[in-house]
């Protein structure tokens, strides 16, 4: 008899146990491929495992998305892609994805980190040029893809880049990326250009020749001693400011590269530098005061 009772206490605290790790992953973040077969002309690779260790992620075969919900009672529609960088060799996963994507989550905000395929990691099959902005549009077309279901605003879908990631965001921030109609995936027919962006020290490539009169509206930041990504910041702010769309831009004194999310920094200006997005995001009327 008290074996039998023993077996059930631990039946009782596996179920227990079971279900606060279900409830917890679910409420903390959801993991989705950006293709169920895989990337196309890359389904072989789909299997082949990540490499992961302290701050970094590499050998991104299968890329996707990470889903992170705000508690129920404060979500407010609007939801963000981020896009993490690393110079195309590898993802800064944790301090320029899972550290701003909780910081968003405490402004109602969805926050989705975007797992992109990296071009420069030695061996890497895949090219600068083709591969970060086809997933960066799949991951755009996905999230729209279970608005009702995520209960986020389409019209309110933006993207969020730091460094490397902010060069992901310009590959697709400034083309109509409209979807293909006849496209047998019906996630591909979805529009897959951001409703607005914000870029932490972006790197220079894709940004274009011209910015259109449509650009989504903008929030640039980089650190004054950034002698590669305060001009991409200078450069992005003469163009949108010529084409008349909406920007904003600040350059922080005595800042250089790399500040993530300003938790580690002795600066007080890149302490707050989160302060400056929350208030842009109000100022835009993209979340309440």
């Amino acid at each position: 008899m008290i074996i039998k009772k023993n077996i059930a206490r631990l039946l009782l605290l596996t179920i227990v146990i079971c279900n606060g790790s279900l409830a917890y992953a679910q409420s903390d973040s959801l993991v989705l491929p950006l293709w169920k077969n895989g990337a196309p002309g890359f389904e072989n690779r789909k299997d082949e495992p990540e490499e992961a260790k302290d701050y970094w992620i590499k050998n991104i075969n299968n890329p996707s998305v990470t889903v992170f919900f705000p508690a129920p009672e404060i979500a407010n529609g609007t939801a963000i892609l981020i896009c993490p960088g690393g110079g195309f060799r590898l993802l800064v996963f944790k301090a320029e994805g899972v550290d701003p994507a909780k910081f968003l989550n405490k402004l109602g905000i969805t926050a989705i980190i975007l797992k992109y395929r990296l071009p420069r990691e030695p061996n890497s099959p895949y090219s600068l040029n083709i591969q970060p902005a086809e997933d960066a549009y799949r991951a755009m077309r996905l999230v729209r893809s279970h608005a009702k279901e995520w209960k986020i605003d389409t019209d309110r879908l933006g993207m969020l880049g730091f460094s490397a990631g902010g060069e992901v965001v310009d590959a697709i921030a400034f083309n109509a990326g409209e979807g293909n109609p006849q496209a047998a995936d019906p996630i591909d027919r979805l529009n897959g250009r951001p409703d607005f962006i914000i870029q932490i020290y972006p790197g220079p490539l894709f940004i274009p020749d011209q910015v259109p009169h449509w650009a989504p509206p903008a929030l640039f930041i980089a650190g004054n001693e950034d002698t590669c990504c305060s001009v991409s910041v200078i450069s992005l702010l003469e163009k949108y400011r010529l084409a008349k769309a909406s920007v904003e831009a600040h350059i922080i004194a005595h800042a250089d590269h790399g500040f993530n999310m300003g938790y580690r920094s002795n600066l007080q200006s890149i302490k707050s530098w989160p302060q400056l997005m929350t208030n842009w995001l109000q100022d835009s009327k993209l979340i309440s005061r």
